[in-house]
């Protein structure tokens, strides 16, 4: 009767008490905060169960604890999506090296039924990890109605919202002006579409900062957006999406002498577009990326891009959101992360249009 309770039987902490001969409280104590008991019972308990085949419930322990002991990266696409961005994929590693070292799980969190709101609501974690996100929106509303802490990366920073940037401002100025000094006037500008949800915080989003950097390096020589010299061009973060800008060049008649991409990935999407079409790359048009992601480095010619590092950004966002799960605070809630121009194959001095 016993053996055939063995092998139908799952288990229970209760069983482990009896074989142990410790009472259940104890027995918890063994798995969750062994200081609390003495080592020679941590010692027979964990034999008995060995012995007998115990096996603590994790669902069981977390809600003893009131914890889940993971952490939620909020996606703003579809996994299979998100998947192909070799950024996010940075991002990622960086958000896992730090819950390898606290002993968090990490749960990818995709949209729900299309919707960022649905994912956060059914989100079963002790924080969130958000990419992008604007104060105004629904989804920080929804964040902030179930009281979870949370961080962005690339988002509106603030002391309500702490969160991972760089001075994209700075960065986009930058990268526009390495390209002026190189002499190019006839720009395809490739921003990121505005934000997730169409609210028109231009200037607080990551694509309306980097417009502003490069409408201040193009005002410096009497240049502006006025879709002459400069057009514009935006496009989701997707090597697909890169190379429909590039029949997008064609179908317009515009001939610049060189396109700027706000993602590596678009940027390497452009490249592979425009050889179909048999320009020559720098030799005809050069192209510029941004992120420097490690696919830029071996692609041909290699990408010249505005390098910021998504794995230090998803290392420092995870270190932010595990002080606001521990103690309710951080010392700094706004982190920035240098950034910097890798000058690779892909951009050269002006040369003439595409004609």
């Amino acid at each position: 009767m016993t053996e055939h309770k063995t092998k139908e039987h799952r288990v229970t902490i209760s069983d482990l008490a009896e074989a142990s001969g410790y009472s259940k409280t104890a027995v918890s104590f063994a798995f969750n905060d062994p200081t609390r008991i003495s080592k020679r019972a941590f010692e027979i308990i964990m034999e008995a169960a060995s012995q007998i085949g115990y096996v603590p419930n994790p669902m069981a322990r977390n809600l003893s604890l009131q914890r889940h002991l993971s952490i939620g990266l909020l996606l703003p696409q579809q996994l299979d999506e998100v998947m192909l961005n070799p950024y996010i994929v940075e991002v990622l590693q960086g958000i896992g090296l730090e819950c390898e070292r606290t002993g968090y799980a990490l749960t990818m969190i995709p949209l729900l039924h299309g919707s960022i709101t649905d994912a956060i609501r059914g989100a079963a974690v002790d924080g969130l990890i958000t990419l992008g996100m604007q104060a105004e929106m629904k989804a920080v509303e929804q964040i902030r109605l179930r009281k979870i802490p949370f961080v962005t990366i690339d988002g509106s920073v603030s002391p309500q919202m702490p969160g991972v940037v760089i001075d994209d401002e700075r960065a986009a100025y930058d990268q526009m002006r390495l390209v002026l000094s190189l002499g190019h006037r006839q720009i395809a500008l490739v921003p990121m579409p505005l934000d997730l949800e169409g609210t028109s915080s231009v200037h607080r989003d990551i694509t309306g900062m980097r417009m502003n950097g490069y409408k201040s390096a193009l005002a410096e020589i009497g240049l502006k957006l006025d879709g002459k010299e400069i057009r514009c061009y935006p496009a989701e973060c997707t090597r697909e999406e890169g190379i429909a800008v590039s029949r997008k060049l064609q179908d317009d008649g515009f001939e610049p002498t060189v396109v700027i991409c706000m993602s590596d990935i678009t940027a390497i999407g452009c490249m592979m577009g425009l050889r179909g079409r048999g320009l020559s790359i720098p030799d005809t048009i050069s192209v510029v990326g941004f992120d420097g992601i490690d696919a830029g480095e071996i692609v041909e010619p290699p990408l010249t891009t505005l390098s910021q590092s998504g794995k230090q950004k998803g290392k420092a966002a995870a270190k932010l959101l595990f002080s606001l799960i521990k103690d309710n605070s951080v010392e700094d809630y706004r982190i920035t992360i240098p950034h910097s121009i890798i000058r690779r194959g892909s951009l050269c001095k002006r040369t003439p249009n595409i004609g």
